[in-house]
């Protein structure tokens, strides 16, 4: 079965918009113990189908071979801004400490401004510590946003969402170090 080649990229800027969404959800949702949970609710589906979506655009752009430099630069934008609205909505409520978002966000808009800034020359897909990143902040800002403190407790969600925002921290600092090596490296050979 064929796919129309623009799929892929198609999904990938669709993530634009629903950060968006996602965003003004959260935000209308309010913090956990006093959230309004239908809006709580709809901005976590959101969130959860929108980092889904990182999944299905990058499968069927390998499957069906139609990988493309637009796909390999904006596919990162969007997943950056999806999660950036996440940690920054979760720090506007209270939810997830700033200096841990601004940590995040540093090494995500420093690295994607690099990317754009050597685009004409080459694009540099995502490394596997980024992938893993991704991942990581996938679950973690989706277990934040589903009010999972109703099941086990404020206390315990609050320690458990603790815990994996220093995981979201660690790997971030570490991929972006990965980064900057892989590129100093490819600099070092290009001489």
């Amino acid at each position: 079965m064929a796919i129309p080649r623009q799929l892929p990229n198609a999904i990938t800027i669709a993530r634009i918009p629903l950060a968006i969404v996602f965003f003004i959800l959260l935000l209308l949702g309010g913090m956990l113990g006093s959230a309004d949970l239908a809006l709580r609710w709809a901005a976590a589906i959101i969130f959860v189908v929108g980092i889904s979506t990182d999944w299905v655009d990058g499968y069927l752009a390998r499957r069906y071979d139609i990988v493309s430099d637009f796909g390999k630069l904006w596919d990162p934008i969007a997943d950056k801004l999806l999660t950036g609205a996440g940690f920054v909505g979760l720090a506007i409520l209270g939810e997830a400490q700033w200096w841990m978002v601004v940590i995040i966000l540093i090494r995500e808009w420093g690295i994607t401004i690099h990317r754009l800034m050597i685009a004409n020359e080459h694009v540099v897909a995502a490394a596997w510590m980024g992938k893993v990143k991704t991942v990581v902040q996938g679950v973690t800002l989706s277990w934040a946003l589903l009010p999972f403190w109703l099941l086990i407790g404020e206390q315990a969600f609050t320690l458990v969402t603790l815990v994996l925002m220093w995981a979201v921290v660690l790997l971030t600092v570490a991929s972006g170090i990965d980064y900057v090596a892989a590129q100093l490296r490819g600099a070092r050979r290009a001489r």
